[in-house]
């Protein structure tokens, strides 16, 4: 559906992080219309998590009651309504792809969502769908179920057929959510089971897989409505992580010209077939030396890596969805002209995605406070991210763990690696783990360097690219990143294992009151209230709540004759919780205990398989754990029997609990004659 063409007065922009950033930096920059009327800004918040607010300065902010608000379509509408709002962007994410969603805002609030509309979005935000429309474009696909199947016998009698490996997809899944490869028959039912999990409709098909030698390609449109629509040339997305992407580049550097022009024409080609109106991403899977390509999905949105099209097309494609959103056709906006795709642009983008987890640890979600946090600058250099030096930026369960998307542009290809490195090792961050050390591996890496990573390519080479990048930490570390809090700055006394900031110069009182009546028989000195003063001179080691060791000085007010004493104090924890963030009534687990399988990773305990007394063999799955939308099994470190473990009562907590890395899982029956390595995390992911 092509929007009226009428100015937006006012906008919601239904998201958060950078790219709620994006969009509202992109408003208020964005001339008036016709009658001179700028912008109205709205941008919903929760509670702790409002830096986007901060940094993109919205006319209004809106507090949404829990972080899962942001998929609560009547709630949306109403505040529409309330607040007479006429277009919302939703971003990317959230509710960006929901046909329901569009439907409700134009019938119930008489609003726009900036957007293709939801015929389109009916039609290509399922994959089967756009798989038909492919079909029909006479572009190439992959081999593939024709409906949707819960049926694990069904899907396996496919898979036989066609031969694995295969790929199991939800039909709606996005963003790394409900894929799963499958390489053996014996995989299939869990992956299935997973992937199901992962889809909102819990729906999925199954094709044939395309793994070795092949390029992740996608193409950016931009269409208005009326059958016209233009591309803005490819971008390379294969450097992926649990199928999802890492690095992105444009334009592509290993595949021919000829290849990347029938890719371009291809998606030009189904574009024009459904008059696609507003952005859209195509995507291929293109064959570096075959040349061959097959059509993989439609991105009827903005993308994450929107940020290199941009820079190398010089094109503000948010503002162009807010003026095509308003009625405006591509020959008003001046991209009526169409680009060769045989002849690439002049320069070339890198992206770069800074997130806040654990690569060694199968990439795991690192929770805690940022404490320090210096980004990139200078000719060439773009930073992307919600950050701000004002507000503290938590990263917890809720929400999307990118801290920031590093963009590079330069005139050719080697130039722009050589900025990237140089804008990585400009990187400091403290508070919590990131992938910063990996990604500079991969930057260092030839095969980059070249443009030859396929879809697989991280994952087959990840233990080099570890050591790699232990090597590059080593050689980029300076005094200021030293270990020892000693040669931090004031004011950023804090190890990078802590979500606590503790500072030279805090100051605590400290009141001791008698919880038993005064006896009058006894001591009376003994009964008063004790009244202390605890001063911090010095941080050696800040690993709270779990330790925490300092210099302070210590003044017992309550004395007759107040002394200061110097003292150094070790605080160690004793009790069974360890983590702010997570339930209190959990228990903290011994990883060098051969008894204790831990929770490997932060985030929702969704489902535990086994019961006291089960026995169990060594590498089964015995837990499922929830982190950012992706499901995660947790395979014991060796058999036994179970002796505890812990409860999940999803009848209270249908998401699930939340657990913190390290927390106990289960305990089985004690054998000093067994010694396990930790128990391990295994996941498969999407494009």
């Amino acid at each position: 559906m092509r929007p009226p063409a009428r100015p937006i007065r006012r906008l919601l922009v239904a998201n958060r992080g950078e790219i709620a950033i994006r969009i509202l930096q992109a408003a208020r920059e964005l001339i008036p219309m016709e009658d001179g009327v700028a912008i109205e800004t709205f941008a919903p918040y929760t509670e702790g998590d409002q830096t986007h607010c901060d940094v993109g300065r919205p006319d209004h902010r809106i507090l949404l009651p829990s972080p899962g608000s942001y998929m609560d379509i009547s709630l949306l509408v109403n505040i529409v309504k309330q607040h007479a709002i006429d277009a919302v962007h939703p971003g990317y994410g959230f509710l960006s792809e929901s046909a329901d969603f569009a439907r409700r805002l134009w019938d119930d609030a008489g609003a726009v969502l900036v957007g293709p509309g939801w015929e389109i979005l009916e039609q290509m935000g399922n994959k089967l769908h756009a798989k038909t429309l492919a079909v029909r474009s006479g572009v190439p696909v992959l081999p593939a179920m024709e409906t949707s199947s819960g049926d694990v016998n069904e899907i396996g009698q496919f898979a036989n057929k066609v031969n694995y490996p295969v790929m199991i997809k939800a039909v709606d899944g996005g963003g790394g959510r409900g894929i799963r490869l499958v390489k053996a028959a014996s995989e299939l039912s869990n992956a299935v089971s997973r992937a199901k999990g992962e889809s909102p409709s819990g729906t999925v098909f199954v094709e044939k897989a395309a793994i070795n030698g092949f390029h992740h390609v996608e193409v950016q449109i931009i269409g208005d409505g009326t059958g016209r629509v233009r591309h803005l040339w490819e971008r390379d997305c294969s450097v992926q992580r649990r199928f999802q992407k890492i690095v992105e580049y444009a334009p592509s550097v290993s595949c021919d010209r000829e290849t990347i022009r029938d890719v371009i024409d291809a998606a030009v080609k189904m574009a024009s077939d459904v008059h696609y109106f507003s952005l859209g991403t195509f995507e291929f899977l293109v064959h570096e030396s075959s040349k061959e390509f097959f059509f993989l999905e439609i991105n009827p949105r903005l993308q994450v890596e929107h940020t290199i099209t941009e820079c190398i097309s010089g094109i503000d494609l948010v503002q162009t969805q807010l003026l095509l959103a308003q009625g405006l056709s591509l020959d008003k906006l001046g991209l009526g002209d169409m680009q060769d795709p045989y002849t690439p642009p002049k320069q070339c983008s890198i992206q770069l995605r800074l997130c806040a987890e654990v690569p060694e640890s199968d990439f795991s979600l690192s929770i805690g406070n940022i404490t320090q946090f210096v980004l990139p600058r200078g000719n060439g250099v773009r930073v992307d991210t919600h950050f701000s030096s004002t507000s503290p930026t938590l990263i917890g369960f809720d929400f999307d763990n990118l801290l920031a998307k590093i963009i590079v542009t330069a005139a050719d290809w080697n130039t722009a690696i050589l900025k990237a490195r140089r804008a990585l090792g400009d990187i400091i961050v403290s508070g919590v783990k990131t992938n910063l050390d990996l990604l500079r591996a991969i930057i260092d890496s030839d095969f980059l360097v070249y443009g030859n990573p396929d879809t697989q390519w991280l994952e087959r080479n990840l233990p080099s690219l570890l050591s790699t990048s232990q090597r590059l930490s080593e050689k980029a570390k300076s005094p200021n990143l030293s270990s020892s809090t000693n040669s931090l700055p004031q004011g950023n006394l804090v190890a990078a294992s802590s979500s606590v900031l503790f500072r030279k110069g805090d100051a605590w009182s400290l009141t001791l009151e008698p919880l038993s009546e005064p006896n009058p028989n006894g001591n009376p000195s003994s009964d008063k209230t004790l009244q202390s003063h605890i001063l911090l001179k010095r941080v050696l080691r800040n690993e709270f709540p779990s330790s925490l060791t300092a210099e302070v000085e210590y003044t017992a007010s309550s004395s007759s004759s107040p002394s200061t004493t110097p003292y150094r104090l070790h605080l160690t924890e004793t009790n069974a919780s360890s983590s702010a963030i997570t339930s209190a009534s959990h228990r903290r687990g011994d990883p060098s205990n051969p008894a204790h399988l831990v929770s490997p990773l932060s985030g929702k305990l969704l489902e535990v398989l086994v019961a006291e007394g089960d026995e169990i063999a060594q590498d089964q799955v015995v837990a499922y754990i929830k982190q950012m939308k992706m499901e995660l099994e947790v395979r014991s470190h060796r058999s036994g029997v179970v002796k505890w473990v812990v409860e999940v009562d999803l009848d209270s907590h249908s998401q699930g609990i939340d657990v913190a890395e390290g927390h106990l899982l289960l305990e089985l029956e004690d054998s000093s004659k067994e010694h396990g390595q930790r128990q391990s995390i295994n996941t498969r992911g999407k494009l």
